[in-house]
């Protein structure tokens, strides 16, 4: 069997590789280039980051990997689709007060869509398609199903809850019964290049201002009663339940709680104004059910640092709320909800409002 395994440079990919190939596949290696703001030049020399001009040393690193491992290796023009799906994305999410998370989007329709795809446009013959993430994919009764991976503060299946049951299908994921410590030892006992190399932090390395590319838009910042306590310069530039750097000095600690666009206001508050009891999500993905018909109990993550906390799920046509068990702090509009049963991804959807 080919597989078509996606190379990033860093140490989990190139493990990835390196156990198909152990365990006789035949492997391919493959990078997306996406960078196509060359002329940035604020952004130059900004490292440790998905997207950024340190592309081309990522690139030159998973060739040099190739190279190792005496496998086949493409570079894919991914440039266009990227600019064209997460990164308007993401500009039009933070203009709208929202808080994206681009890393979803890039999975689901790049990664595992747009990369394999003008692979095999350009030639590459494969029969399925790897990356280094720490998450599983089983067949359960017809369907294939999104599990954790057994490392729970390593676990990326979050960031892989909207694939589809046809992108499920022809995808392995190697890593999900591995530690990070044994992948970074797998990496050095075999000499791989990537084996001290430190993760990707965040999408971005620079000023996300860079990449809005708009000019200032002065607002005021105000509390929950409408008593205006200060400016801003857009309000692109805050997230919910930011504490520093709101510009706002007061006796206690305040928390960005809402973000207004047509009042063009920033919403700030005391600490115990930042936790809600349940939330609405809309633009679902189920991959372990076809849709919700009754309500049903599991658990959820509204962040990818979260582990999953008990929650009830109530469906609402197109849309479910999500009703906590424990009153969560800081949901923000534009991030995933994701929800399990036990390991397994049931499905998710994106926040649209908190309550």
């Amino acid at each position: 069997m080919k597989i078509l395994v996606g190379l990033s440079g860093g140490v989990d990919s190139s493990v990835a590789a390196l156990i198909l190939k152990e365990k006789g596949y035949e492997v391919i290696g493959a990078t997306m280039s996406i960078w196509g703001k060359q002329g940035l030049a604020v952004a130059e020399g900004k490292h440790n980051a998905c997207y950024g001009p340190d592309e081309v040393e990522d690139i030159e690193a998973a060739q040099n990997l190739a190279a190792q491992l005496g496998i086949p290796y493409h570079v894919v023009d991914c440039v266009t689709k990227y600019e064209d799906i997460v990164i308007k994305n993401f500009k039009k999410e933070y203009l709208d007060g929202h808080t994206p998370n681009p890393c979803v989007w890039c999975n689901a329709l790049i990664k595992f869509g747009v990369l394999p795809e003008i692979a095999r446009l350009n030639g590459v013959v494969f029969d399925k398609f790897a990356t280094g993430h720490y998450a599983k994919v089983e067949e359960e009764n017809g369907r294939y199903i999104l599990k954790r991976g057994i490392a729970p503060h390593k676990d990326q299946s979050y960031f892989l809850y909207r694939l589809k049951q046809d992108q499920l299908k022809n995808i392995i994921l190697p890593l999900g019964d591995y530690t990070k410590e044994q992948i970074r030892k797998i990496a050095k006992d075999n000499g791989l290049q990537a084996a001290d190399k430190p993760d990707s932090q965040d999408f971005y390395g620079g000023d996300y201002n860079e990449l809005l590319g708009v000019k200032e838009k002065i607002g005021n910042i105000v509390d929950l009663k409408g008593k205006i306590l200060g400016q801003h310069k857009g309000i692109w530039n805050y997230t919910i339940g930011q504490r520093k750097g709101i510009g706002v000095s007061a006796s206690e600690p305040l928390y960005v709680l809402e973000l207004r666009k047509n009042s063009n206001e920033v919403v700030i508050g005391p600490a115990d104004k930042t936790f809600k009891k349940s939330l609405i999500a809309n633009d679902l993905n189920w991959i372990a059910i076809e849709d919700l018909k009754e309500p049903i109990k599991c658990q959820a993550k509204i962040r990818s640092t979260q582990q999953p906390t008990p929650v009830e799920i109530k469906p609402l046509g197109d849309e479910v709320e999500v009703i906590f068990d424990d009153m969560q702090k800081s949901i923000a509009i534009g991030q995933s909800a994701v929800f399990y049963d036990g390991d397994k991804v049931l499905g998710g959807g994106i926040i649209k409002s908190a309550n």
